[in-house]
């Protein structure tokens, strides 16, 4: 399997920025993989390890019908020849990444939204005689993952005096907080939560840390709550590709990407500082709004037609 590590890091030119006084650049994780990209791969390196040592080689893990990470651990299971079980949120659907999944030998089973509150207890009754079956939490949500997105920072040659991150569960930050205080660094990390009443997102990242620990969260860029986006949120997307060439996804890097824009206005940065925010992936999530975008920016088709 062909990584590209350690991913990229480019500038991004932008008047916006130049007047404001500071440098914005961005970790381009979405490069990592086509499929395994961003903080997937960061997130089932360790936990595929674990699995391993464990002699456990049967993958069941759990998403929604647009889930980037389960078209991750499709992809991840297939390369290293296990076999791998999606446990999916809501009614029986049929959708692009689904059909990639089940391309790549992936079993789903579908889920009612009450039942799938209930991962572990799901797990025990499918898999509870499955010597070989190894849970992996929605998201890849582990201290693996943990251990994983430290890299994020590990990779970096040069020093930022903010990185921003989109956050979930909390484990991508939690990655990048460990290795900024095992590398005793000065460096602030800025939340992005992407779901409304994002306030356990804190508890959830010191859990992996320490209440010491150097973030904040942003709390008012999840434009409805998780997966929800409106107009104003596609428009971002269309015009930052255009202006940049950069794909941002409606779930997790536009609501960051938004949300360090608006920050960088309200002067939230000091002048001469240098921020990095972290792209981590999520572009196969642009084909559930593929019809929304391509009705706004036409050009949009092929681009999307692209991603699979």
């Amino acid at each position: 399997m062909k990584l590209n590590l350690p991913s990229p890091v480019q500038e991004i030119h932008n008047p916006h920025y130049l007047e404001k006084g500071v440098r914005v650049f961005v970790k381009r994780d979405d490069l990592i993989h086509p499929l395994i990209s961003g903080n997937k791969w960061r997130k089932l390196k360790f936990i595929l390890s674990k699995a391993q040592s464990e002699v456990k080689n049967h993958l069941v893990t759990f998403g929604g019908a647009y889930s980037n990470h389960l078209l991750a651990c499709a992809a991840a299971a297939n390369y290293n020849g296990l076999p791998c079980t999606g446990i999916v949120r809501g009614e029986d659907v049929k959708n692009e990444i689904l059909d990639k999944c089940t391309a790549l030998g992936m079993k789903l089973i579908f889920v009612d939204r009450e039942s799938y509150r209930y991962k572990h207890q799901i797990f025990e009754d499918l898999f509870g005689k499955d010597d070989q079956a190894y849970f992996i939490d929605e998201g890849g949500a582990s201290e693996q993952a943990v251990e994983g997105c430290e890299e994020i920072v590990n990779e970096l040659v040069s020093t930022f005096d903010h990185i921003l991150c989109a956050a979930g569960t909390g484990s991508t930050a939690a990655g990048i907080l460990a290795a900024i205080k095992k590398q005793k660094l000065s460096t602030r990390l800025q939340v992005i939560p992407v779901l409304k009443d994002g306030d356990f997102l804190k508890q959830a990242i010191e859990k992996y840390t320490a209440p010491d620990a150097a973030f904040e969260l942003h709390q008012n860029y999840h434009f409805g709550g998780y997966a929800k986006y409106n107009d104003q949120l596609l428009d971002f997307i269309i015009d930052y590709y255009k202006q940049h060439h950069i794909l941002l996804d409606q779930v997790y890097t536009a609501k960051l990407v938004f949300g360090l824009d608006d920050l960088i206005r309200s002067d939230f940065f000091k002048p001469g500082e240098q921020l990095l925010w972290i792209h981590s992936g999520g572009k196969t999530g642009l084909l559930g709004i593929r019809k929304k975008l391509t009705t706004k920016a036409p050009e949009f088709r092929q681009i999307l037609e692209e991603i699979l």
